[in-house]
């Protein structure tokens, strides 16, 4: 419906350069929102991806400086995102955290910091390995190469939580905690690879923006954390955890994308599109927490019919 609103208004909508551009300013936004969607599942959130990403991208540029090497590279970038992810789940985890809140917040400020101070001059470091500039800024027959990335690992995340017994823990854990405990599921495990994995796709992200801009710089990944969410929370899932598809989120994120895209067609300011986000991150939430009474509701009639 929104597609069919903003093709009306705006026919340079529909033109296969601006759905392209859609399809790889997205693509950061749909991978790293995959990743957030497990910590969400179980009940969680991550709000240092963007830091995360940012930090990625710098040390990627640095190791780029010392080495001219694709994998080595993108390497860098995904084990430090992954290596972040690992301190929020761990600390959360065995620090006995009330919430993942209070971590992340901290990482987000931490790996912000330490990404302006490791850039030199603080400021954007230019140039990328042509691998990596082909994976973030290449086209293939037309459509940009991020989308076939975020595909692979669309599918991959697929396989996770629907054929694999992980998945299924995931789930479990964010559904009924102490339940999964008392079945034997490794709860503690489970919520450490979580963490992990949406580190890991913070850097995936990373190599993602920094083919596509091919440069890395300590200001990328602004507010990621919020597009993220409200592409997870917009999908479906809920945040009291075990509820949530994949495909979703992923729709999500499109949806933020032609948003953010059509708002620029129609010379919206920037201002007004943050504002614009954020209305749209409140209705989510309402709307998760209408679902969540009305379902209530529905099982206390079923529970007095039945009785």
């Amino acid at each position: 419906m929104l597609i069919a609103v903003v093709s009306l208004i705006t026919p340079a909508f529909l033109k296969p350069v601006n759905l392209g551009n859609i399809l790889a300013q997205t693509a950061v936004i749909a991978v790293v929102a995959m990743g957030q969607q497990l910590v969400i599942l179980t009940r969680g959130i991550d709000l240092s991806v963007g830091s995360n990403l940012a930090l990625a991208t710098v040390i990627g540029g640095l190791v780029y400086q010392q080495v001219d090497s694709s994998i080595v590279v993108i390497m860098a970038m995904l084990l430090a995102g992954a290596a972040i992810g690992a301190v929020n789940g761990l600390v959360f985890v065995y620090g006995r955290l009330p919430h993942p809140f209070i971590i992340t917040l901290a990482t987000l400020s931490i790996c912000r910091g330490l990404a302006l101070a490791l850039a030199p001059g603080h400021t954007t470091m230019r140039g990328m390995p042509d691998a990596v500039t082909a994976i973030g800024g290449g086209t293939t027959l037309g459509v940009p190469n991020s989308f076939f990335a975020v595909a692979m690992f669309g599918l991959l995340f697929l396989i996770l939580t629907k054929s694999m017994v992980f998945g299924r823990w995931i789930y479990a854990v964010g559904g009924a905690p102490n339940a999964a405990r008392s079945m034997g599921i490794p709860v503690k495990g489970v919520l450490l690879a979580t963490y992990i994995i949406c580190g890991f796709c913070a850097g995936v992200g990373a190599v993602l923006l920094a083919g596509r801009t091919a440069a890395a710089s300590p200001i990328y990944g602004n507010l990621l954390e919020l597009d993220t969410i409200a592409a997870v929370i917009i999908g479906g899932a809920s945040f009291l955890g075990g509820r949530g598809h994949l495909g979703h989120a992923l729709i999500g994120a499109v949806l933020i994308g032609v948003i953010r895209n059509a708002l620029n067609l129609l010379g919206v300011d920037v201002f007004f599109q943050m504002i614009a986000i954020g209305l749209v991150i409140v209705i989510a939430v309402e709307a998760d927490v209408l679902r969540n009474h009305l379902e209530a509701r529905a099982r206390m009639l079923q529970s007095a019919r039945v009785q």
